[in-house]
């Protein structure tokens, strides 16, 4: 909720930043279009930013009660947050378009251990950043229906508020309203439906694709967003003495994953359809506007759409899908191609996005080093066959004002008290932390600036939880991020509860322990059976362990309710060991193992993702890495039998019988068998323990008690915690997106 003080605020701030936002701008733009953009609470970053300090101290207790911008469901869209942060820090005209969703992902909440969503109603106070710009809204046809595209525009205020870049979120409305005759039943049921599915288009991010329905749902807001940005920049580009021909000069379209790929037949309609150039030019011209980011290896996460649906949903578009499969195959026969296999833009009935994406753009990147050399490698290695000069890396990185200035004031009070505050605009500063490593007494501050980050933390999760009490005196170890399978929480909690057993059998000293608390925040996609059933299970062996009084001085385990950006600020400066254990290969590069470094909590992860150019900065000494990589995978994969290593292991068997032998209940939902049956048997389409868990179930043990075996000395773990902090640098989204200015949009 938004209080009179705090309103009032944001009316100065808006009137502050009036000259730097509406300043007239002649040069080349770059625009980012992203299905998500997960910003948190705008108004605390706007008055970091606009350094309002006085504001952030005195209006602290009413700022608790703003609800956070939740238009994204995990590091992409807060990797788009953060990238539209360091480019207005950095003085980069860069504006973001997106849904101006209704309802954001979803509030979390527990029943019985399982998960529960309600509706995150977060425009039920108002949207006092947000401008609407009722002259520049535009009509969106779809097969049969035609909607209201209505822009919000909301600033982004770089640090020191001397650029103020835009993001520009459309709501879809009806074209007509609901004025007839109450007598006239036919035409008011007809106006009412259509009403209905206008909002709908807007209305929920990543609405449940699980039917036709839904499918078609996703489609038109994919469609809804792009068009509307596109045709809104050709606007602006013709109204302002621009030809059609000379678009790619003045906007470059950063494409943030899959999602906004139909922007590129539809802009190829524009061209063609509207302004009757050539196909070949208008071809020319996408394909110098257009860039892509992929963000994913998974086959299930690349985008395709079937031609029935992509057809009967787009029928203006659909035909130059079909002229780019043509053309694409006319360059193949260039090259000497004609098998055209790992080509095909339309294969098997289905329109495959990513491959339209990686043909119709100038510039294909990873997020991450492994990631994009395994892009290369497997996904789209067709496309780096031909197209080599187009591939690069662009290592995900944050921003630092958000993930270190706002949510960390007192390490970041503790850093600029020895290297000074240039480090908020340019972190390869804390370079120059490195020397204190070895001093004592800046170590010792340094183990209290944590403890009171835990304190604050306990306060916070006392009054959210349910009174629970997290014991700031245990070391703290978490594992915050969205709930896949990949990113292996099951085998989290498959350690813990092997700990919990050790313990109870004396196989592992009591006095020699360090009490430790595991930490979950995660949200599962709400028709994720599997997912779901992870955090039910966590749950369960939190009943249990945190009830047994032969442990719990030495155990702690939660999982928090709605888990979302001001929640991870609570959490993130109190945490000491950051889990990053994603099957090797699995996670494109993430951005949450950045900001637990860079709040100095040392890495226990696998070989995967940003891990391996962590370590390389920090050092695997001050780390702790384990389990099999990308090469060892491969070389597994066709003996891998996770069934022999259950039958083998008896720890691997005592953790993994718990699902079906009683111990735990799942509430009669056979869940917890599916569970074990996707490790034993396979489930779905998968094979048998898809990720490996078992494969690394030891040497993850084994890493994780040598983490907290070595919290006890608590100067050296400081030194480990210190380096990390110090070795940060590179991963600041101030240096990804300058990377993307000069490399790619010649911003």
């Amino acid at each position: 909720m938004y209080s009179k003080n705090v309103l009032r605020e944001i009316d100065a701030a808006l009137a502050e930043i009036s000259p730097a936002w509406n300043r007239p701008f002649d040069g080349k733009r770059a625009c980012y279009f992203s299905a998500e953009f997960l910003i948190g609470r705008v108004v605390t970053g706007n008055f970091y930013n606009l350094g309002k300090t006085d504001c952030l101290t005195n209006l602290s207790s009413e700022l608790e009660d703003v609800e956070d911008v939740a238009l994204g469901n995990g590091g992409l869209g807060r990797l788009a947050a953060c990238f539209l942060d360091s480019a207005a820090t950095k003085g980069y005209p860069l504006d973001g378009f997106g849904l101006r969703y209704h309802y954001g992902l979803f509030k979390q909440g527990f029943n019985d251990g399982f998960q529960t969503e309600s509706p995150d109603d977060w425009l039920k106070y108002g949207d006092p950043w947000s401008i609407r710009r009722e002259d520049e809204k535009l009509q969106i046809r779809f097969g049969g229906q035609t909607v209201w595209a209505v822009p919000y525009d909301m600033p982004i205020i770089g640090y020191g508020g001397k650029t103020v870049n835009t993001l520009r979120l459309w709501q879809s409305e009806p074209i007509i309203g609901l004025e007839f005759s109450a007598f006239d039943r036919q035409d008011y049921a007809s106006a009412f439906k259509e009403q209905n599915e206008a909002f709908a288009i807007s209305a929920t991010l990543y609405p449940n694709d699980d039917t036709d329905d839904g499918k078609r749902l996703r489609l038109k807001q994919q469609y809804f967003f792009s068009s509307a940005s596109l045709r809104s920049l050709f606007y602006r580009h013709t109204q302002s003495g621009g030809k059609p021909e000379d678009f790619a000069e003045k906007f470059a379209i950063q494409l943030n994953d899959t999602h906004p790929t139909v922007a590129i037949p539809e802009l190829l309609r524009i061209l063609v359809g509207e302004n009757e150039m050539d196909f070949e030019q208008a071809f020319s011209v996408a394909q110098k506007t257009f860039a892509f980011t992929n963000h994913t290896i998974m086959e299930e996460a690349l985008e395709k759409w079937s031609t029935e649906l992509f057809s009967s949903t787009l029928p203006d578009v659909y035909p130059y899908v079909v002229m780019l499969q043509n053309k694409l195959r006319r360059d193949l026969h260039t090259k000497g191609i004609y098998d055209y296999n790992g080509y095909n833009l339309i294969d098997n009935g289905r329109v495959n996005m990513a491959r339209i994406a990686s043909y119709v753009s100038h510039s294909v990147n990873g997020v991450a080093a492994i990631h994009s050399e395994i892009l290369k490698a497997t996904v789209l290695k067709p496309w780096y066959t031909i197209y080599p000069e187009r591939f690069s890396n662009k290592t995900n990185g944050i921003t630092q004002r958000r993930w270190l200035g706002l949510c960390n004031p007192g390490l970041s009070k503790f850093i600029t008290e020895r290297i000074g505050g240039d480090w908020i605009t340019d972190l390869d500063e804390l370079k120059k932390l490195i020397p204190y490593a070895d001093d004592v007494n800046s170590l010792r501050q340094l183990n209290e600036i944590k403890r009171e980050n835990k304190v604050r933390l306990a306060d916070y999760v006392r009054t959210r939880e349910d009174g629970f009490t997290l014991n700031p005196e245990f070391a703290f170890n978490l594992q915050v991020k969205r709930l896949h399978e990949y990113k292996r929480q099951f085998l989290n909690a498959l350690s813990i509860l092997d700990i919990y057993y050790r313990l109870k059998r004396g196989e592992i000293n009591k006095s020699e322990f360090s009490p430790t608390a595991f930490v979950f925040g995660a949200k599962s996609a709400p028709s994720y059976r599997r997912a779901k059933g992870i955090i039910k299970f966590v749950n369960e062996i939190a009943r249990t362990v945190n009830s047994d009084t032969d442990v719990n001085n030495l155990l702690q385990i939660l999982f928090v309710r709605d888990y979302n950006v001001s929640y991870a600020e609570k959490l993130i400066p109190a945490a000491d060991i950051s889990e990053q254990i994603s099957t090797a290969g699995t996670e494109a590069s993430g951005t949450g193992n950045m900001k637990l470094m860079l709040n100095g909590a040392v890495t226990l992860g696998t070989y995967d993702g940003a891990n391996i150019e962590i370590v390389a900065e920090s050092g695997e000494e001050n780390n702790f890495i384990f389990g099999a990589r990308v090469e060892d995978i491969n070389a597994a994969a066709s003996s891998y039998s996770p069934v022999k290593i259950y039958e083998n292991n008896s720890r691997v068997r005592k953790v993994l019988d718990t699902l079906i032998d009683g111990t735990f209940s799942d509430g009669g939902t056979g869940i917890f068998r599916e569970l074990f049956d996707s490790i034993i048997k396979g489930a779905s389409w998968h094979k048998p323990d898809q990720y490996y868990l078992l494969l690394d179930f030891e040497p993850y043990a084994d890493a994780k008690l040598r983490a907290i075996k070595a919290y006890p000395d608590r100067i050296a773990f400081a030194h480990m915690q210190l380096l990390n902090i110090a070795n940060a640098g590179k991963f600041s989204s101030d240096r990804t997106i300058s990377q993307y200015a000069e490399e790619i949009w010649g911003v």
